[in-house]
């Protein structure tokens, strides 16, 4: 008995190190992707169109994908999926979901997508269909897969992949309790930004600049630049805008233990760059005590991502 066809996607957690959110505004970003939280999808040919669990981002994405690049006449899908990437604390879980589902789709309807193309099209069923505010950071350093320098000063943005091994000891951590959606934090910032606020227009500055000075200070070896990066990327954040005491909490908490540190998105994780793995222990230590989760990493080994498209 021949099997069903079908499609498989997957999509990993992304933190940005320095930069974040200057991607919308011709900005820079250093961004890393987690295999260990992931978003997976498996799509398959049916008589009726199925999202299980219902999602309207999924929705979306399978209705946009019929629209562009399935065959009219065979277009009707059925996606299930699943994630482990933890919602609203800025570690790009809706971009994940987007991503997976896509990938799901071009697998199952022999689509080849170029991994650009694939983040800007994930960004714009969130934007234009979903009204959703974001950036488009997110989705190449997903459909990257890797370490990933994004300058944003160029159409098409300039994008650089970089080897993770490179990076000393990370830990990311979160706050379920202190959960946000990251469109509240673009909306108004957009707006801000386009009335020429001089606040907004220097903390931009100053992204795009820790950006790029974060990848000199990786390529060459040089982990004391990186973590000033890092923390000024999180000063220029602080100064223009309104944040949650209990993200600063976490932030001021990884500084007081050593780290420099900074938000990984817009929904209040953190990622924390320790000295070396017995300084990370002692890092997230103090951080499970504010109760946060907390994911460590660090060399290649611990980053490494299997190739797009196969199971977990």
């Amino acid at each position: 008995m021949a099997t069903e066809p079908s499609g498989y996607g997957t999509a990993f957690a992304r933190a940005a190190l320095a930069g974040n959110p200057s991607d919308g505004y011709r900005g820079a970003v250093l961004a890393l992707t987690l295999p260990a939280r992931r978003a997976t999808a498996r799509a398959r040919r049916a008589d009726a169109p199925t999202v299980d669990p219902p999602s309207e981002l999924i929705d979306a994405t399978v209705a946009r994908f019929a629209a562009e690049l399935a065959p009219a006449s065979r277009h009707v899908t059925a996606v299930t999926w699943e994630t482990t990437i933890p919602r609203g604390v800025g570690l790009g879980g809706s971009s994940a979901i987007v991503v997976a589902a896509l990938r799901a789709l071009c697998d199952l309807w022999s689509v080849a997508l170029e991994p650009l193309a694939m983040a800007e099209l994930a960004l714009s069923i969130e934007v234009d269909q979903l009204g959703i505010a974001a950036g488009l950071q997110d989705r190449i350093a997903q459909t990257h897969e890797r370490l990933t320098f994004m300058d944003f000063g160029t159409a098409p943005p300039a994008v650089r992949i970089l080897d993770p091994g490179l990076l000393p000891p990370l830990l990311v951590a979160w706050r379920s309790d202190s959960a946000g959606h990251s469109g509240d934090v673009h909306a108004p910032l957009r707006d801000r930004h386009a009335r020429g606020e001089p606040v907004v227009l220097r903390a931009m500055r100053e992204l795009r600049h820790a950006a790029h000075e974060a990848v000199r200070a990786i390529t060459c070896g040089d982990h004391d630049a990186l973590r000033v990066s890092v923390d000024r990327s999180f000063e220029a954040r602080r100064s223009m805008l309104a944040l949650d005491p209990r993200h600063v909490e976490m932030i001021e908490t990884a500084r007081t233990a050593g780290a420099a540190a900074n938000y990984a998105g817009s929904g209040g994780a953190i990622v924390a760059v320790c000295l070396d793995a017995g300084h990370r222990t002692l890092v997230e230590t103090a951080l499970r005590r504010l109760g946060c989760e907390t994911l460590a990493s660090g060399g290649v080994a611990a980053w490494e991502a299997p190739p797009p498209g196969s199971p977990a």
